[in-house]
């Protein structure tokens, strides 16, 4: 809303400062602040009716080191981080771009997902909360709605780099001149090689020559999978105070610069990646939600005043899916995303492990203490907060080193 007046106010009357609502650096300082301010000032207050409202967790005895104080701690907090993202971003993007569109839509309905299966804890007095094939299905259809969008709208664009031969000597003053005209395909990004595209249409070439119109198929395939995998790993990881929002915070964070980097002509030339028309206008959401997320951590530090429950952390996963599928790097994630990797890979191998053994041995047996992994260090004793800034650095370390990958091919 912000932008759009500001932009009215420049272009008719000249108003002195107007012009800063142009730029996305700007834009994108001040949509933080904003989503921090919101997030701490009225995360208290939000925080207060949770408990007015007897909305407090509910905790299964797992038998780890002050587990039982957790019981009652408000839960839901995760409105707390939509709250602190949405209201910046509608005051300070463009309203009708396609990726902001697109992340609102993500951020609302893996809310309302994750709200019902909170609501169904609390006041339904269910542990299970929604049953998994519901959640399940909400993931799928919010992951085909995205591929459908990505792949059929025609602002969802992107330019490769000419052939040196095809750049004008007089032109190359002018980033512009390095790049060809939009084209709408399923291209992504593959890290580590040197001509690092893969299009996803190869993956059905073997049907015959008219195998791009049918494009359509593994792209949306992939998304919805990437969708379901990557909310699910979040939900995993939100297990001890802290642990969510600070890794997710790291996250969307280096995804703020890959959005940055692919939506301007000059540094997607500079660093030889896909120019993503539009697509720089992400940063300010993708902004907005770390200063919602650095807020909501003001309250969720150790010891937790309140949890982000499943409406945050579903949000949470199905944001940073949506958003590195848009920026074509989605196969980074693993790297990016580790900690979220690593917390469902153990979760996975602990219960097949688990079966496997039992049907073979007829007792079962555990690779891990307890799943997901910050469980297994908890249960060796390790101090719950130490725990949670270990992670921490660790995100860190993969965040620099999925930055590198820039370079590095």
């Amino acid at each position: 809303m912000l932008y759009y007046l500001f932009n009215y106010l420049e272009e008719n009357y000249q108003l002195a400062g107007a012009g800063l609502f142009r730029y996305i650096t700007f834009r994108s300082a001040l949509a933080f602040v904003f989503a921090l301010f919101i997030s701490i000032y009225f995360g208290k207050r939000i925080i207060k009716k949770l408990q007015k409202l007897q909305i407090g967790e509910s905790v299964r005895d797992l038998g780890l080191d002050g587990q039982k104080e957790k019981a009652g701690t408000p839960t839901m907090g995760g409105i707390i981080i939509i709250l602190g993202t949405l209201i910046p971003v509608l005051f300070l993007t463009q309203l009708d771009n396609v990726y902001i569109i697109l992340l609102i839509i993500t951020t609302l309905w893996m809310g309302a997902i994750g709200f019902l299966d909170d609501y169904i804890k609390v006041f339904k007095k269910d542990k299970e909360g929604l049953k998994g094939k519901f959640k399940i299905v909400g993931q799928v259809s919010l992951g085909l709605l995205v591929g459908l969008v990505l792949f059929f709208n025609p602002n969802v664009t992107m330019k490769h780099e000419l052939p040196k031969n095809e750049i004008a000597i007089e032109a190359q003053n002018n980033p512009a001149a390095y790049f060809g005209q939009a084209e709408h395909n399923v291209k992504t990004t593959i890290p580590f090689l040197k001509n690092n595209e893969f299009d996803y249409a190869n993956l059905i070439s073997w049907i015959g020559e008219d195998y791009q119109k049918y494009a359509w198929i593994p792209f949306i395939l992939i998304v919805i999978f990437i969708i379901t995998a990557v909310s699910n790993g979040a939900n995993l990881t939100d297990g001890i105070d802290g642990l969510a929002a600070g890794t997710s915070a790291i996250i969307v964070g280096t995804l703020a610069i890959f959005a940055w980097v692919s939506g301007n002509l000059v540094f997607a030339n500079y660093l030889n990646v896909m120019f993503i028309p539009n697509s720089g206008e992400m940063t300010i959401f993708i902004s907005a939600f770390v200063g919602g997320l650095v807020g909501f951590l003001w309250y969720n530090t150790f010891p937790a005043q309140v949890f982000m429950g499943d409406t945050g952390s579903l949000t949470i996963g199905g944001i940073i899916a949506v958003i590195a599928i848009s920026v074509r790097k989605e196969l980074l994630i693993p790297i990016l995303a580790g900690v979220f990797f690593i917390e469902v890979l153990s979760v996975m191998l602990q219960v097949s492990y688990f079966k496997y053994t039992r049907k073979k041995y007829g007792e079962g047996k555990r690779i891990f203490l307890m799943s997901p992994l910050h469980h297994h260090y908890q249960k060796k004793g390790i101090q719950e907060s130490k725990i949670v800034v270990r992670f921490w650095i660790i995100g860190i370390v993969l965040a620099v080193f999925t930055i590198i990958t820039l370079k590095i091919r």
